[in-house]
Protein backbone atom coordinates (compact mmCIF):
# COMPACT_ATOMS: atom_id res chain seq x y z
CA UNK A 1 0.00 0.00 0.00
CA UNK A 2 2.78 2.21 0.84
CA UNK A 3 4.11 1.66 -2.41
CA UNK A 4 1.44 2.34 -4.62
CA UNK A 5 -0.67 4.68 -2.82
CA UNK A 6 -3.44 1.95 -2.94
CA UNK A 7 -6.00 0.25 -0.09
CA UNK A 8 -6.78 -2.78 -2.88
CA UNK A 9 -3.23 -3.83 -2.17
CA UNK A 10 -4.30 -4.79 1.45
CA UNK A 11 -6.66 -6.88 0.19
CA UNK A 12 -4.08 -8.42 -2.08
CA UNK A 13 -1.72 -9.07 0.44
CA UNK A 14 -4.40 -10.67 3.34
CA UNK A 15 -5.42 -12.96 -0.20
CA UNK A 16 -1.65 -14.32 -0.99
CA UNK A 17 -1.01 -14.64 2.99
CA UNK A 18 -4.25 -16.57 3.44
CA UNK A 19 -3.28 -19.21 0.43
CA UNK A 20 -0.30 -19.55 1.92
CA UNK A 21 -1.66 -20.26 5.00
CA UNK A 22 -4.00 -22.88 3.15
CA UNK A 23 -0.90 -24.55 1.01
CA UNK A 24 0.64 -25.04 4.55
CA UNK A 25 -1.91 -26.71 6.05
CA UNK A 26 -2.56 -29.01 2.71
CA UNK A 27 0.89 -30.04 2.97
CA UNK A 28 0.92 -30.79 6.50
CA UNK A 29 -2.66 -32.76 5.76
CA UNK A 30 -1.20 -34.97 3.26
CA UNK A 31 2.09 -35.39 4.65
CA UNK A 32 0.97 -36.43 8.39
CA UNK A 33 -2.43 -38.79 6.74
CA UNK A 34 0.04 -40.61 4.34
CA UNK A 35 2.92 -41.30 6.60
CA UNK A 36 0.95 -42.17 9.85
CA UNK A 37 -0.71 -44.71 7.22
CA UNK A 38 2.57 -46.61 6.49
CA UNK A 39 3.66 -46.82 10.13
CA UNK A 40 0.24 -47.93 11.07
CA UNK A 41 0.51 -50.57 8.21
CA UNK A 42 3.57 -51.79 9.51
CA UNK A 43 3.28 -51.59 13.01
CA UNK A 44 -0.21 -53.82 12.94
CA UNK A 45 1.71 -56.74 11.04
CA UNK A 46 4.72 -56.73 13.21
CA UNK A 47 2.54 -56.81 16.54
CA UNK A 48 0.43 -59.31 14.78
CA UNK A 49 2.97 -61.41 13.81
CA UNK A 50 2.07 -61.39 10.17
CA UNK A 51 3.95 -61.05 6.74
CA UNK A 52 5.13 -57.50 6.20
CA UNK A 53 2.48 -56.05 3.41
CA UNK A 54 5.48 -53.65 2.27
CA UNK A 55 9.27 -54.33 2.15
CA UNK A 56 11.49 -51.89 3.80
CA UNK A 57 12.77 -51.15 0.19
CA UNK A 58 9.23 -50.51 -1.10
CA UNK A 59 8.56 -48.25 1.45
CA UNK A 60 11.51 -46.33 1.14
CA UNK A 61 10.87 -45.85 -2.92
CA UNK A 62 7.23 -44.60 -2.09
CA UNK A 63 8.39 -42.36 0.58
CA UNK A 64 11.03 -41.48 -2.12
CA UNK A 65 8.83 -40.47 -5.34
CA UNK A 66 5.86 -39.53 -3.38
CA UNK A 67 7.31 -37.04 -0.36
CA UNK A 68 9.42 -35.15 -3.00
CA UNK A 69 6.73 -34.96 -5.98
CA UNK A 70 3.33 -35.12 -4.18
CA UNK A 71 3.49 -32.58 -1.35
CA UNK A 72 5.99 -30.27 -2.76
CA UNK A 73 3.01 -29.91 -5.61
CA UNK A 74 0.49 -29.00 -2.95
CA UNK A 75 2.89 -25.75 -2.44
CA UNK A 76 1.89 -24.68 -6.11
CA UNK A 77 -1.78 -24.57 -5.25
CA UNK A 78 -3.90 -21.21 -6.28
CA UNK A 79 -6.31 -19.50 -4.02
CA UNK A 80 -9.30 -21.43 -3.35
CA UNK A 81 -12.69 -19.86 -4.59
CA UNK A 82 -14.46 -18.03 -1.52
CA UNK A 83 -10.78 -17.59 0.35
CA UNK A 84 -11.96 -13.85 0.76
CA UNK A 85 -15.25 -14.70 2.19
CA UNK A 86 -14.21 -16.71 5.02
CA UNK A 87 -13.90 -14.93 8.61
CA UNK A 88 -10.55 -14.13 9.96
CA UNK A 89 -8.78 -16.64 12.16
CA UNK A 90 -7.95 -16.26 15.16
CA UNK A 91 -3.77 -15.35 16.13
CA UNK A 92 -3.48 -18.42 18.68
CA UNK A 93 -5.29 -20.21 16.65
CA UNK A 94 -3.14 -23.86 16.50
CA UNK A 95 -1.98 -25.18 12.74
CA UNK A 96 -2.70 -28.68 14.02
CA UNK A 97 -6.53 -28.22 14.78
CA UNK A 98 -9.06 -30.81 16.18
CA UNK A 99 -10.24 -31.17 12.55
CA UNK A 100 -6.62 -32.25 11.41
CA UNK A 101 -6.14 -34.84 14.32
CA UNK A 102 -9.02 -36.05 13.51
CA UNK A 103 -8.48 -36.24 9.39
CA UNK A 104 -4.69 -37.84 10.58
CA UNK A 105 -6.42 -40.74 12.36
CA UNK A 106 -9.37 -41.06 9.21
CA UNK A 107 -7.02 -41.05 6.77
CA UNK A 108 -4.58 -43.38 8.94
CA UNK A 109 -7.10 -45.79 9.49
CA UNK A 110 -8.42 -45.78 6.21
CA UNK A 111 -4.66 -46.37 4.93
CA UNK A 112 -4.34 -49.38 7.11
CA UNK A 113 -8.03 -51.28 6.00
CA UNK A 114 -7.41 -50.58 2.19
CA UNK A 115 -3.44 -51.63 1.81
CA UNK A 116 -4.18 -54.60 4.45
CA UNK A 117 -7.52 -55.65 2.52
CA UNK A 118 -6.03 -55.63 -1.10
CA UNK A 119 -2.83 -57.76 0.22
CA UNK A 120 -5.14 -60.12 2.10
CA UNK A 121 -7.01 -60.43 -1.22
CA UNK A 122 -3.89 -61.48 -2.69
CA UNK A 123 -2.74 -63.90 -0.48
CA UNK A 124 -6.40 -65.32 -0.48
CA UNK A 125 -5.60 -65.87 -3.96
CA UNK A 126 -2.41 -67.77 -3.90
CA UNK A 127 -0.52 -65.02 -5.37
CA UNK A 128 3.42 -65.50 -4.27
CA UNK A 129 4.00 -63.28 -0.87
CA UNK A 130 6.35 -60.71 -3.36
CA UNK A 131 3.37 -59.98 -5.74
CA UNK A 132 1.20 -59.45 -2.97
CA UNK A 133 3.46 -56.97 -1.41
CA UNK A 134 3.64 -55.44 -5.19
CA UNK A 135 0.07 -55.00 -5.14
CA UNK A 136 -0.36 -53.06 -1.46
CA UNK A 137 2.87 -50.80 -2.44
CA UNK A 138 1.10 -49.82 -5.80
CA UNK A 139 -2.51 -49.45 -3.52
CA UNK A 140 -0.75 -46.73 -1.44
CA UNK A 141 0.86 -45.06 -4.09
CA UNK A 142 -2.93 -44.62 -5.87
CA UNK A 143 -4.41 -43.91 -1.92
CA UNK A 144 -1.71 -41.34 -1.58
CA UNK A 145 -2.75 -39.66 -5.63
CA UNK A 146 -5.98 -39.33 -4.61
CA UNK A 147 -5.66 -38.05 -1.25
CA UNK A 148 -3.69 -35.61 -2.96
CA UNK A 149 -7.21 -34.40 -5.19
CA UNK A 150 -8.58 -34.61 -1.98
CA UNK A 151 -6.53 -32.18 -0.08
CA UNK A 152 -6.57 -29.47 -2.80
CA UNK A 153 -9.88 -28.08 -1.93
CA UNK A 154 -10.15 -27.82 2.04
CA UNK A 155 -12.81 -25.25 2.36
CA UNK A 156 -15.02 -26.85 -0.12
CA UNK A 157 -15.65 -29.61 -2.84
CA UNK A 158 -13.53 -31.70 -4.73
CA UNK A 159 -16.03 -32.96 -6.98
CA UNK A 160 -16.11 -30.40 -9.41
CA UNK A 161 -14.10 -29.70 -12.55
CA UNK A 162 -11.83 -27.33 -11.82
CA UNK A 163 -10.82 -29.41 -8.88
CA UNK A 164 -10.44 -32.58 -10.84
CA UNK A 165 -8.38 -30.46 -13.41
CA UNK A 166 -5.96 -29.65 -10.91
CA UNK A 167 -3.24 -27.39 -12.03
CA UNK A 168 0.19 -28.29 -14.48
CA UNK A 169 2.15 -28.62 -11.47
CA UNK A 170 -0.08 -31.65 -9.97
CA UNK A 171 -0.51 -33.22 -12.98
CA UNK A 172 3.33 -33.38 -13.63
CA UNK A 173 3.48 -35.25 -10.96
CA UNK A 174 1.20 -37.33 -10.81
CA UNK A 175 1.93 -38.93 -14.49
CA UNK A 176 5.77 -39.22 -13.23
CA UNK A 177 4.42 -41.14 -10.44
CA UNK A 178 2.02 -43.51 -12.64
CA UNK A 179 5.39 -43.77 -14.56
CA UNK A 180 7.56 -44.93 -12.03
CA UNK A 181 5.54 -47.30 -10.39
CA UNK A 182 4.48 -48.36 -13.60
CA UNK A 183 8.51 -48.76 -14.12
CA UNK A 184 8.87 -50.89 -11.08
CA UNK A 185 5.94 -52.93 -11.23
CA UNK A 186 6.78 -54.10 -14.78
CA UNK A 187 10.17 -53.80 -16.10
CA UNK A 188 12.38 -56.88 -15.00
CA UNK A 189 15.50 -54.68 -14.18
CA UNK A 190 13.19 -53.13 -10.90
CA UNK A 191 11.82 -56.09 -10.41
CA UNK A 192 14.94 -57.27 -9.50
CA UNK A 193 15.92 -54.19 -7.40
CA UNK A 194 12.43 -53.82 -5.43
CA UNK A 195 11.44 -57.29 -5.31
CA UNK A 196 8.19 -56.32 -7.53
CA UNK A 197 5.78 -58.89 -9.41
CA UNK A 198 3.85 -57.41 -12.34
CA UNK A 199 0.37 -57.20 -11.61
CA UNK A 200 -2.58 -58.35 -13.60
CA UNK A 201 -4.72 -55.91 -15.24
CA UNK A 202 -8.09 -56.94 -13.38
CA UNK A 203 -6.33 -56.39 -9.95
CA UNK A 204 -4.44 -53.28 -11.04
CA UNK A 205 -8.44 -51.89 -12.05
CA UNK A 206 -9.28 -53.24 -8.39
CA UNK A 207 -6.31 -51.30 -6.87
CA UNK A 208 -8.10 -48.06 -8.27
CA UNK A 209 -10.92 -48.71 -7.86
CA UNK A 210 -10.10 -48.61 -3.41
CA UNK A 211 -8.49 -45.60 -4.40
CA UNK A 212 -11.71 -44.25 -5.80
CA UNK A 213 -13.64 -45.50 -2.80
CA UNK A 214 -11.33 -44.17 -0.19
CA UNK A 215 -12.12 -40.53 -1.88
CA UNK A 216 -15.39 -40.64 -2.03
CA UNK A 217 -15.50 -41.50 1.59
CA UNK A 218 -13.26 -38.75 3.00
CA UNK A 219 -15.03 -36.24 0.67
CA UNK A 220 -18.33 -37.39 2.19
CA UNK A 221 -17.25 -36.73 5.57
CA UNK A 222 -16.10 -33.55 4.10
CA UNK A 223 -19.45 -32.52 3.31
CA UNK A 224 -20.91 -33.71 6.38
CA UNK A 225 -18.15 -31.63 8.20
CA UNK A 226 -18.25 -28.34 6.79
CA UNK A 227 -21.98 -28.71 7.00
CA UNK A 228 -21.97 -29.02 10.56
CA UNK A 229 -19.70 -26.16 10.97
CA UNK A 230 -21.75 -24.00 8.81
CA UNK A 231 -24.57 -24.68 10.59
CA UNK A 232 -22.95 -23.86 13.95
CA UNK A 233 -21.34 -20.41 12.55
CA UNK A 234 -25.24 -19.51 11.49
CA UNK A 235 -26.02 -20.56 14.82
CA UNK A 236 -23.36 -18.19 16.48
CA UNK A 237 -24.73 -14.99 14.74
CA UNK A 238 -28.29 -15.67 14.86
Amino acid sequence: MLSDDNFASIAAAVCEGRTVYDNLKKVISWTLPTNAGEAIVVVIALIAGLALPLTPLMILWVNLITAVTLGIALAFEPTEAGTMARPPRRRDAPLLSDELVWHVVLVALLFLAAVFGVFTYAIDKGYSLPLAQTMAMNSLVVLEIFHLFFIRNIHGTSLTWKAVRGTKVVWAVVVAITLAQFGVTYLPPLQQVLGTRSVPLMDGLLIVAVGAAFFCLIEIEKQIRLGLNGRRAARALG
